[in-house]
């Protein structure tokens, strides 16, 4: 249909569009954050079960201190991830002013603590822990990837340091 006639009333203000696209970035940027956060239980479970299985010297790997020190580090990296993007939910769902602050440090924790704890289980699971075969090689790609959409971790940090 060409030489159509709208009304008026019918056109989007330029202060409305950009309105409803940063908060679509609010959005898409929290969902992310939120996906990282799943896809590091996952990555945790799986080693937490594979260290359980896992046998040398007759024991299982999971019980030598060294790698429970290290599974802890793990978990406290998931934790301040979720801690993170709770918040920034929260300040999102009643309109904080410090939402962006919030969402950009949720952004910072994900990219930082997401690829450290890829890392960490990659490296627990040893020589297989790259392999096609096993999904933990796969979430850590996912995750390299979640960092570097909207912004990086570095661009959230700069975020968050200028609002300081």
């Amino acid at each position: 249909m060409s030489n159509a006639i709208l009304p008026a009333d019918a056109m989007v203000g330029t202060e409305m569009v950009g309105s409803a696209l940063a908060q679509a970035h609010r959005h898409a940027t929290l969902m992310l954050c939120f996906e990282a956060v799943g896809l590091i239980e996952q990555i945790m479970f799986k080693t937490r079960d594979y260290l359980q299985i896992r046998k040398q010297f007759g024991k299982a790997i999971g019980s030598f201190q060294a790698l429970q020190h290290r599974m802890v580090g793990v978990l406290l990296m998931l934790e301040q991830m979720r801690s993170a993007a709770q918040l920034a939910l929260t300040a999102m769902t009643v309109d904080a002013d410090d939402r962006d602050i919030r969402l950009a440090a949720a952004k910072y924790a994900v990219g930082t603590h997401g690829q450290k704890v890829a890392e960490e289980c990659i490296q627990l699971h040893g020589g297989i822990g790259m392999t096609w075969e096993l999904d933990v090689s796969h979430y850590a790609k996912r995750l390299v990837m979640l960092d570097h959409y909207f912004d990086n971790a570095d661009q959230s940090l700069e975020r968050v340091m200028e609002a300081l």
